[in-house]
């Protein structure tokens, strides 16, 4: 069979990559960004019946010094919410605030969260609920609002979903439901909206609050003090306390800004971690002069901040960034996993040429399978960044499984090409003969096969294109994905559509036969560069099964050329050893490493993370970061050329520049999230950092007198 037939046939399994990346992120119970993962949980350690305990509680992890919000923020802030949509029969009660600590910022105070928290919240499930009209599991859907906090302020929001088996318990998250759920503030008199002997009465600008009833361990001990009704008390200006005998004193200012006039003030009392909850009636009524409830100066100037474009982003019109997508996709005809599948369909011009009709519904169907395949990718890039998930351009090969499909892939192209087997001999007549019946289809899927083994690379041209891509509606954006597909569809396209490019060509012969051998090597190469990749995301491990898989594949594949009686024994063997082989080694090639805790790299590199280049650049450092994924062609190119060249290495140390490297061969938000703010989403990405300049970011394929003049003090 022609290496064009076994094209269509690798491409067709290649358009299943994308979907297969998506379904891992489809109903998701996890929300991450650069500042906080979130996580929807789950406790029914009865099953979901009537009158059984069922807790859902969306769990919030935040990156060191952030902060989410209690359900009265303080000074500033909002607390977080949560909206759910649930099935008839089940309802949802309020979160059962875990007890909040005290945030000072300056001369204000917060009430929230650091680290991590579970908000749990009780679910009823009434006799209405009918698991029989939904199958087997109880669907779970929650929409989530937050406010996460250092110095700026940024509301971050997720969409969860979570299925309940309906027949069977779900028990595994129990350890932190009861950690979330003893620390729930305990209420210091049982029955009663109002805690007997306790009230709150208004002193002049100060309220006096009187509390009995707290248990005998606390008596003596200071106290905190937050009141579940916002803008009541300053959070922030000093108050006093004092105990007589079990009766607890204190007096706290009033709030300039107080909203209400409560006739009861809840509020928790804490210490040691354990809050008391008490209900105070308001004695004495308050003064009048309410002001108008408000958002606070400080959130409403963090907000307002948050909504203002990075200043550093650079500036890209939209027909510049078309122009610039063109570019970019012709230059990505020349990425050497690329440029074999087009030579050889160049080629193949030269079988018939004077079949000019024919050669140009090809080219027509190739240019298709292309702008299609991106537009196709585009879209399922932008609608997972729409929900929720922090990615950019080559995202699928952030996924090892993914990495480990593609080599396997590439090992059966490199083989047929060097013509181990041909690929008609293992299909009935009528399925080899597909390219003779479906000579377009052909041509359309050898498109989908180019973009695929194209899409992790960036191009000169298209960095700037792509990353204004993301910020663009819907539709401009996928205008950019098609011009970048129209135009790695040109070289081909051209071909077929101007006769002169035939006569160029040399005629058929021997010579055809041994193009195609030769252009298995590159193939092997970019096999052996796949291993690479899945060793930097599974480790030495991983790499080394999959390479044991790829032999087992490649002997199944020999086993399955031989004739009669051989082939049926060998074939067997080979085919239950791969099965054997894949069944105990996948785990060990999908299993990411941990995250890289070095604190250096060779050649003086440090590792990048949030927050790096703001106290290098504090310190008076300049600083070089080198945004780079073991899957970037360009990135290897050029750390092993122009950033290893020895004058660029003697301007960084004669220059005192810190060098950074933001490492995304595995998915990482944050590194996203700077992407973005640079306005881009692929790598590579070189930027100069200058203490009071704006970030200066270099092009794609770095020069050794581009990246010198960058470094130049004079700059």
């Amino acid at each position: 069979m022609k290496f064009s037939r076994f094209l269509a046939a690798v491409s067709l399994a290649l358009t299943l990559l994308p979907a297969a990346v998506l379904a891992q992120s489809g109903a998701r119970a996890v929300v991450t960004t650069d500042r906080v993962r979130a996580e929807l949980l789950a406790h029914a350690p009865q099953g979901v019946e009537p009158g059984k305990p069922v807790w859902v509680g969306l769990l919030l992890k935040h990156q060191p010094h952030w902060h989410t919000y209690w359900m009265n923020p303080g000074d500033s802030g909002l607390p977080t919410q949560l909206a759910w949509t649930l099935p008839a029969g089940v309802t949802a009660g309020d979160i059962a605030w875990p007890v909040p600590r005290k945030i000072p910022i300056g001369n204000l105070a917060n009430y929230g969260y650091e680290d991590t928290v579970l908000l749990p919240v009780p679910l009823t499930i009434t006799p209405q609920f009918k698991p029989s009209l939904l199958g087997s599991d109880l669907e779970i859907k929650l929409h989530a609002n937050w406010l996460v906090c250092q110095k700026e302020c940024i509301p971050e929001e997720g969409d969860f979903t979570l299925k309940l088996p309906v027949r069977s318990t779900t028990a595994g998250n129990g350890a932190a439901f009861d950690a979330a759920l003893a620390a729930r503030p305990l209420q210091v008199a049982a029955g009663g909206e109002v805690t007997p002997g306790s009230n709150a009465r208004v002193d002049g600008n100060n309220l006096a609050l009187t509390v009995q009833g707290l248990p005998v361990a606390v008596r003596g001990k200071t106290l905190e003090f937050f009141p579940e009704l916002p803008e009541v008390i300053e959070p922030g200006a000093k108050w006093t306390q004092s105990w007589n005998g079990a009766v607890w004193r204190a007096s706290v200012p009033l709030s300039a800004q107080r909203s209400a006039s409560p006739t009861v003030l809840p509020a928790v009392l804490a210490v040691d971690g354990k809050g008391y909850r008490a209900e105070l009636k308001v004695v004495g009524g308050w003064p009048a002069g309410v002001a108008t409830a408000s958002v606070s100066p400080a959130l409403e100037a963090a907000l307002r901040a948050n909504a203002q474009p990075p200043a550093s982003a650079p500036s890209l019109g939209f027909f510049a960034a078309l122009l610039g997508a063109l570019l970019g996709g012709l230059v990505l005809n020349l990425m050497p996993c690329v440029f074999p599948v087009l030579a050889i369909k160049v080629v193949g011009f030269t079988r018939h040429a004077d079949d000019r009709r024919g050669h140009r519904i090809a080219g027509f169907a190739y240019t298709a399978g292309v702008v299609l395949s991106f537009i196709a990718l585009g879209g399922l890039m932008l609608a997972l960044r729409a929900a929720g998930e922090q990615l950019g351009w080559g995202f699928q090969l952030q996924s090892p499984a993914v990495v480990a499909v593609l080599a396997a892939l590439f090992t059966l192209i490199a083989l047929n090409l060097a013509g181990v087997f041909e690929f008609g001999s293992f299909l009935p007549s009528s399925v080899a003969s597909l390219e003779a019946r479906h000579p377009v289809l052909n041509s359309f899927l050898t498109g989908v096969l180019a973009v695929a083994i194209a899409s992790p690379c960036t191009a000169p041209f298209m960095g700037a294109s792509l990353g204004l891509a993301i910020s663009l509606p819907a539709v401009e954006a996928l205008a950019i994905f098609a011009v970048l597909g129209l135009g790695m569809a040109l070289p081909y396209l051209a071909a077929s559509l101007v006769p002169a490019v035939a006569r160029w060509l040399p005629r058929p012969g021997a010579w055809m036969e041994t193009f195609r051998r030769l252009m298995a090597f590159p193939m092997f190469a970019t096999v052996a560069w796949l291993v690479w990749v899945l060793g930097q995301q599974s480790g030495i491990d991983g790499a080394g099964a999959l390479l044991a898989l790829l032999v087992a594949l490649s002997m199944v594949v020999w086993a399955l050329t031989l004739r009669g009686r051989t082939r049926v024994a060998l074939a067997s063997l080979a085919v239950a050893g791969l099965a054997l082989l894949a069944w105990s080694t996948v785990p060990a090639i999908t299993r990411p490493l941990p995250p890289v805790q070095s604190a250096t790299l060779a050649g003086g590199w440090q590792p990048w993370e949030p927050g790096r280049v703001d106290q290098l650049l504090a310190a008076g450092q300049p600083v070089f970061v080198d945004f780079t994924a073991a899957w970037c062609v360009t990135c290897q190119y050029n750390k092993k050329t122009t950033l290893a060249h020895r004058d660029v290495l003697a301007d960084f140390e004669a220059n005192r520049f810190a060098l950074l490297r933001a490492d995304w061969t595995r998915r990482d938000p944050a590194i996203t999230a700077a992407l973005a703010q640079l306005g881009r989403n692929g790598v590579p990405v070189y930027v100069v950092y200058r203490q009071g300049r704006a970030p200066a970011v270099l092009s794609e394929v770095l020069g050794v007198e581009e990246v010198r003049a960058a470094l130049s003090p004079s700059l």
